[in-house]
């Protein structure tokens, strides 16, 4: 009975000694959670702030696109009271003016032409800006997704391999008292 307590002391040390590594070991596992966990809602905080920051650009954008026909509108209204008026003065002054109206009104047109097809390049540029912003947006997005999913993958991993170790270390601290048993009882 004396000798199973002398065998039986330094494998109760070795028991506390493993509880006190399982202990340790699971410390830092949770400090890694949450370390991975934090730096998972910085990054999701940052992928947010940028979103509504976009959604602002994107809001600004669509506003001053809806405003620009307003603009547009108004300048051809402005125009063409412009040109009525140089219409009148031109009638009513002599048939060799009239030549010089018809020349007059045929730049004009052009101008406008020209500022209509300057709006509508301008307003391609815009879709084309927000289109690029939504295509910026879903890879911001996905990055986000992946960065999420990357690190709940590498989570797991440790948590497969503590695992793998706390069964390796009960597999072996199981495994000596029954070799010492077996030792003992010869």
């Amino acid at each position: 009975m004396v000798v199973e307590t002398e065998t039986a002391a330094p494998g109760l040390a070795e028991v506390r000694d493993l509880k006190l590594t399982v202990l340790a070991l699971r410390e830092e596992l949770e400090l890694a959670r949450r370390e991975t966990g934090e730096a998972v809602r910085q990054g999701v905080s940052a992928a947010n702030a940028e979103i509504a920051q976009l959604k602002a650009t994107i809001g600004a954008l669509r506003d001053e696109l809806q405003e620009w026909p307003i603009r547009r509108d108004e300048a051809a209204r402005l125009a063409q009271s412009a040109n009525l008026d140089e219409i009148k003065q031109l009638k009513s002054t002599a048939g060799a003016l009239r030549d010089a109206l018809e020349a007059a009104r045929l730049g004009e047109e052009t101008a406008v032409r020209q500022a209509i097809v300057a709006a509508q390049d301008e307003i391609s540029q815009l879709r084309a800006t927000a289109s690029s912003l939504r295509e910026a947006l879903e890879l911001a997005s996905f990055s986000q997704q992946s960065a999420v999913a990357s690190a709940r993958a590498q989570d797991q991993a440790e948590i497969v391999q503590l695992q793998a170790t706390v069964r390796e270390l009960r597999e072996q601290l199981q495994a000596k008292p029954a070799a010492r048993t077996k030792s003992g009882v010869k």
